[in-house]
């Protein structure tokens, strides 16, 4: 019996959603969970920080007995982990693969959106990637540099008057598009699903990322034998904002306790 675990990293609590994936599609596995909350959010960061930030945070999940990594961050996905993977010899999955084959497999009209964060939608990668399994495909991208913060700060309900003024102001140019799909292209943003959802209309598949990364996992590990694996959580800041928030991203009851990392002391930057 394989006892390694998986491990999952995001630059905050946005990755959950991938966890919460896990948890239902791979119960038996053990998970280690690194939330970078202490320098959220990475899509405002330069490529070189983004790298060295994803180094230290592989670098932390690699001092635990790991078999694969998911990289629960849009940001990380599209701009590190081309780079990253080479240096690794465990495999490392990220979010805009297996999201774009499950917005190709839902579009009918050929017209998907993109939303990320600003480095995300900087670096083109769910475009090349679209057009790479079919040219002829309709793309529009926005960053929703904002959402990040609103969701880590709890504020994600339908109702509130705020996420839906900021709602209509990335997306409105995506709904006036006509997509029929949306790609939402960083871990964060499945909070934001019903408001998303009632701007564009009921017409509109929404593509959860880090729960198509999860999925994805299943293709490659042979899921552990014991029913019920463990997860242990991580943070590098504000151990009771995870402890207060994480119940809404996972979906499942509270109780759930993170550990504090100094994340500065893994890795180093190789310029």
């Amino acid at each position: 019996m394989d006892n390694r675990a998986i491990g999952v990293f995001d630059s905050g609590l946005g990755g959950l959603t991938a966890v919460r994936q896990l948890h239902r599609v791979m119960p038996g596995e053990d998970i280690i969970y690194f939330g970078d909350t202490g320098r959220v959010p990475y899509g405002s960061r330069s490529r070189r920080t983004i790298l060295e930030y994803t180094r230290q945070d592989v670098a932390f999940l690699n001092s635990h007995d790991i078999k694969a990594i998911v990289v629960a961050c849009g940001t990380v996905s599209s701009v590190a982990l081309g780079v990253v993977s080479t240096e690794n010899s465990i495999p490392m999955v990220g979010v805009v693969k297996p999201s774009c084959y499950a917005a190709m497999r839902a579009t009918k009209n050929g017209r998907i959106g993109i939303i990320g964060t600003k480095s995300t939608i900087r670096s083109g990668s769910y475009e090349a990637m679209l057009h790479t399994l079919d040219p002829s495909i309709h793309t529009i991208a926005r960053p929703c540099p904002l959402f990040v913060s609103l969701v880590e700060n709890g504020r994600f309900s339908a109702d509130d008057r705020v996420v839906q003024l900021m709602v209509e102001e990335y997306l409105a140019e995506i709904r006036d598009y006509g997509v029929d799909t949306l790609i939402m292209g960083c871990t964060h943003f499945p909070l934001l699903r019903d408001a998303i959802a009632d701007f564009l209309g009921g017409g509109v598949t929404l593509i959860d990322v880090g729960a198509e990364a999860a999925d994805y996992v299943r293709t490659f590990l042979d899921p552990a034998e014991r029913q019920q694996g463990t997860t242990e959580y991580y943070v590098s800041d504000d151990i009771e904002s995870f402890d207060e928030h994480a119940e809404m991203f996972l979906g499942e009851p509270a109780g759930v306790h993170a550990q504090m990392v100094d994340i500065v002391s893994y890795g180093k930057e190789r310029g």
